[in-house]
C-alpha cells in the first residue's frame, strides 16, 4: 500500500491515505456527464465515442464539474471499455457498449492483442496533460480502467445486461479460456493505468460494476487475483489507487487484502460496517443513494448526514455517491449536496 505525500494541500490525497482533514472531501461517479447542462450542449454536436477520443473535449467535459461545483476531485472523461479497442475488439455505444463479436471461441481469445501502454488509447494521455495544465493544485485528476472481470463480462456478453448470464455461464463452462481473457485484459489495464500516472493523473480508480454477479469462493477464483495483480504492479507508481467492488459487500472480507488504499462502497452497505470489515488501514469512499438526490430537501439533508455519521469520526472518508449520478438530477441538488458535506465534516484540527 502506497504512502506517497503527493498533493499533500489535497484534501482527497490525504483522505486516501487516512490522513486527518480539515473536512471530508466530496467528488461524485460520472460528475462529468448527461445531468449537466453544459455536458449536453457539448453532447449535441457530437457523439459519445468521438467526445471520449477528442482530448480538447473530454478534458472540457471532464473539468465543468469542478468549475460548477468546486469539488475536491475530478476525474478523467472516458469510458471503461476504451482500452479494449487497442485489444482488436470491434464495437460501437448504442448508447451502451455492443461489442460486434462477442468473444466465444479460443480462436477469438487467442487473437486479442496486448498493445504497447503508449499505443493504446494515446488520446487518453492527451486529455489527461491539457486537464493537468488547467486544474487547480488542490484538486486532483482521477484516472480510471474497468477491472478485468467486468470487462470480461461486456466482451463475452456482447453488451450490457442485468444478469450477464452468457458471460456468467461461459466463466463456469470455459474456466481455462476465461482465465487467458482475464490474464490479458489485466496485463492491458496494468499499461493502461501506469501511462495515465505518467500523462499527469494524480490517483488512480478500478471500477468492477459487476463483480457483485459473484460469489466469494468465484471472486477469488477468477476476478480477485486480476485486481491483486493491477494494484500490485501499479504501486511504484505512488499515487492513491481506489477500488470499487458495486454490490460487493458480501466480498469486503477479501477485499481488504487486494492492497487497495481506499475502497468504494455503494449504498446497501453502511460505511460503519464496511470499515469495520476493511480495517482503519483502507480509506472509504462513498455511498449516497444516487436517487436520494430526488428526496425532499429535509429528506436528502438526513440521508447526507447519515452518511457521514457512518463514516465515523476516523480519518479516511471521501464523501461519493454509492454509484454513478442519474443523468436526470438536477445540478441545484448536487451544489446543496457539495455544501451540506461540506458544513457538516468542518473538524477542529
Amino acid at each position: 500500500m502506497s504512502t506517497s505525500t503527493i498533493g499533500a494541500e489535497s484534501l482527497f490525497i490525504s483522505a486516501c491515505y487516512c490522513k486527518p482533514t480539515q473536512r471530508t472531501p466530496i467528488w461524485i461517479m460520472r460528475q462529468a456527464g448527461r445531468y449537466l447542462p453544459e455536458y449536453r450542449k457539448i453532447r449535441s454536436q457530437v457523439d459519445f465515442l468521438s467526445l471520449t477520443k477528442t482530448p480538447e473535449l473530454a478534458a472540457e467535459v471532464t473539468l465543468q464539474p469542478v468549475r460548477r461545483f468546486e469539488m475536491d476531485a475530478a476525474i478523467l472523461f472516458s469510458d471503461i471499455m476504451t482500452p479494449v479497442e487497442g485489444m482488436g475488439v470491434e464495437m460501437e455505444f448504442s448508447p451502451g457498449p455492443v461489442i460486434k463479436n462477442p468473444l466465444r471461441t479460443a480462436e477469438q481469445i487467442e487473437e486479442l492483442r496486448i498493445p504497447e501502454s503508449g499505443e493504446n488509447a494515446p488520446f487518453v494521455a492527451e486529455t489527461i496533460r491539457i486537464i493537468d495544465r488547467e486544474l487547480p493544485s488542490s484538486v486532483p485528476l482521477i484516472g480510471f480502467a474497468g477491472a478485468p472481470f467486468t470487462l470480461f463480462c461486456y466482451l463475452v456478453e456482447g453488451g450490457g445486461s442485468k444478469t450477464f448470464s452468457q458471460a456468467k455461464s461461459f466463466l463456469f463452462a470455459e474456466p481455462r479460456l476465461s482465465r487467458i481473457i482475464l490474464e490479458k485484459l489485466t496485463e492491458v489495464m496494468i499499461g493502461y493505468l501506469e501511462a495515465q500516472v505518467q500523462a499527469g493523473a494524480k490517483a488512480l480508480m478500478i471500477f468492477d460494476s459487476w463483480v457483485g454477479l459473484l460469489a466469494d469462493t468465484d471472486y477469488k477464483a477468477f476476478a480477485y487475483p486480476s485486481v491483486c495483480r493491477i494494484i500490485e504492479s501499479l504501486d511504484h507508481l505512488d499515487v492513491p489507487l481506489i477500488y470499487f467492488p458495486n454490490q460487493g459487500a458480501t466480498l469486503l472480507g477479501t477485499v481488504k487484502n487486494c492492497g487497495a488504499d481506499v475502497v468504494g462502497v455503494d449504498w446497501r452497505t453502511s460505511l460503519s460496517v464496511a470499515r469495520n470489515v476493511l480495517g482503519p488501514d483502507i480509506a472509504v469512499q462513498g455511498n449516497l443513494d444516487p436517487m436520494a438526490l430526488f428526496a425532499s430537501k429535509e429528506d436528502l439533508e438526513s440521508r447526507i448526514d447519515d452518511v457521514l455519521r457512518e463514516a465515523g469520526e476516523e480519518a479516511g472518508h471521501i464523501f461519493n455517491l454509492g454509484h454513478g449520478i442519474d443523468k436526470n438530477t438536477d445540478p441545484d441538488r448536487v451544489a446543496f449536496l457539495v455544501d451540506r458535506v461540506r458544513e457538516r465534516s468542518q473538524r477542529n484540527l
